[in-house]
């Protein structure tokens, strides 16, 4: 079976021919438990994201902050599988017809099978992988297998990546590029800021690939201020976060739809 690369080329091409940004939710596997976590995914895509990126819960996320953290530490201790990743990918794109990747870093695939894990994301409806740790010099194996699979390789730059860099990355991956608004954390932050609209110029004049950016972005107003430079607004702690302060599973649920709405609201809205 193939994954849905094109289902997700598809989705960000008819957001740009809304003349508007993508709204990428992220939201980890496993968490509050696999079954919430499934809910979880299908709210912030009823509430209106245009895709989704599930978290493969890892000991050691380097590129997260702590209320992601927080939320990888109680998936792990709930006993969550790379199965419970892929069966998340297979209800939340069955039940909404939309574009859900991977985000993971290299080490639980590496250890899975390359093979194995390409063949069994894009049998679950999978549209690719986000690979934040992975060198692109590394990747041709992991390329090789996506490419065969249908699944698209997303790749992370960030303000501190030469052009010269930059052009290596993207000439390597396939989907979007993936930009890192600041050196740092994933989290929600007061300002945004001018160093995301440059990255994003300077990847745009390396690429025919959308450029969509993340880290730090939590509200409607923010997300009104990249999609005025970026092809897509990704936001992640922000949902974490209305998970984790909830009082009950039948609230998290109504704060994620809710802020997915505020979100799709302002990526809609002129900055």
């Amino acid at each position: 079976m193939s994954g849905n690369i094109q289902l997700l080329s598809g989705t960000l091409a008819q957001a740009r021919n809304e003349n508007r940004a993508a709204l990428i939710a992220y939201l980890p596997a496993g968490f509050p438990t696999v079954d919430g976590g499934i809910e979880a995914v299908k709210a912030a895509l009823d509430g209106g994201a245009d895709v989704v990126e599930v978290g493969l819960p890892h000991s050691d996320p380097v590129l997260d902050g702590p209320v992601i953290q927080t939320a990888d530490d109680i998936a792990l201790r709930g006993g969550v599988k790379i199965a419970d990743v892929m069966r998340t990918v297979r209800e939340a794109h069955e039940a909404t017809g939309k574009p859900v990747l991977v985000m993971t870093y290299w080490n639980p695939i590496d250890r899975y099978g390359i093979e194995r894990f390409t063949a069994e994301l894009a049998d679950a409806g999978g549209a690719g992988c986000i690979l934040p740790d992975l060198p692109v010099e590394e990747a041709g194996v992991w390329r090789e297998h996506a490419e065969k699979h249908g699944l698209a390789t997303v790749f992370v730059v960030a303000p501190s990546s030469k052009d010269a860099r930059l052009a290596k990355i993207t000439a390597s991956g396939s989907g979007f590029v993936y930009a890192a608004s600041l050196m740092g954390v994933t989290g929600t932050r007061e300002s945004v800021g001018a160093q995301a609209q440059d990255l994003v110029r300077r990847t745009r004049a390396t690429t025919e690939l959308p450029v969509c950016v993340g880290l730090g972005v939590s509200n409607p107003e923010q997300a009104a201020e990249v999609a005025s430079f970026a092809d897509g607004v990704i936001v992640g702690s922000a949902f974490v976060k209305r998970l984790l302060d909830a009082p009950d599973q039948a609230a998290g649920l109504a704060a994620v739809r809710e802020l997915a709405a505020q979100l799709a609201e302002g990526v809609r809205r002129d900055a």
